[in-house]
């Protein structure tokens, strides 16, 4: 009947949640809300729930997407409240749009991470990505459930860059911002590879674990390095609502001037 797009966060704590965890969680929420899910056939249905591209466990993201197929209409603000209500703080679906265009799933061309190395001046962070932006190749290693795997970590890089870190942040002592554009290849190349690939190439070992953020995921500008949201153009294919009986929408109504 209806197919709905949703835009999830993984904030805080809730960040180290697998994504099976979060399967799990995503269809209690689906119970608790009442939403009246298509399933699918077969001894075993199951509700029809597709995932697309999950964040590895233990990185944060304010940009995960699903879609799921309902058996009756709704309107896809009131069901995005039912379901962020249902579910716990830091998994948190923050966007819901009808799906009118088809391959959601090639639209998530890049991802945008940002990488914050505690620890780390921005000056040594700067000269690391200048090695890592002027070698041709960074091959790095990566243990796989095929064994260990070699592969060029470079190749899938679009932008990166070294900030630094905001005046209002917690502490005092170094800290290096990374930003980070990395084209959605095969095989996969993830935050952790890059920066592999920055010891490799710089000798830069950030002396704490990495707090690591997806920010976005979408179609990649490759002219201006920008990823663009990818529900948008579910946005544009809407049809537009009709008008109701109590006259122009809020959007459409002229405010009065001064009597």
């Amino acid at each position: 009947m209806q197919r709905i797009r949703l835009r999830y966060t993984k904030r805080g704590r809730l960040r180290f949640t697998s994504h099976r965890d979060f399967q799990r969680a995503f269809e209690r929420a689906l119970r608790r809300a009442e939403v009246p899910m298509a399933y699918s056939a077969g001894f075993t249905p199951h509700p029809k729930v597709s995932y697309a591209n999950a964040a590895p466990t233990g990185t944060g993201s304010e940009a995960e997407y699903l879609e799921i197929q309902l058996a009756e209409v709704r309107e896809p603000a009131h069901l995005r409240a039912l379901l962020d209500e249902s579910l716990p703080a830091g998994l948190d679906i923050v966007d819901a749009v009808e799906a009118h265009t088809s391959s959601f799933a090639d639209r998530l061309q890049a991802s945008v991470w940002e990488l914050r190395l505690d620890g780390v001046e921005a000056a040594d962070a700067r000269r690391a990505v200048e090695a890592f932006l002027a070698a041709e190749t960074v091959e790095v290693q990566r243990l796989t459930k095929n064994g260990l795997r070699t592969f060029d970590a470079r190749g899938a890089v679009s932008r990166l860059e070294a900030l630094d870190a905001p005046a209002d942040r917690p502490g005092d002592g170094a800290c290096a911002i990374l930003r980070l554009v990395v084209r959605h290849v095969t095989p996969a190349v993830r935050p952790d590879d890059v920066l592999s690939g920055l010891r490799a190439v710089a000798d830069l070992a950030p002396p704490v674990p990495v707090a690591v953020t997806r920010l976005a995921q979408g179609l990649l500008d490759e002219e201006s390095g920008r990823v663009t949201d990818p529900l948008a153009p579910d946005r544009d294919a809407a049809p537009a609502a009709p008008p109701t009986a109590a006259g122009p929408s809020a959007a459409q109504q002229v405010p009065e001037g001064p009597r």
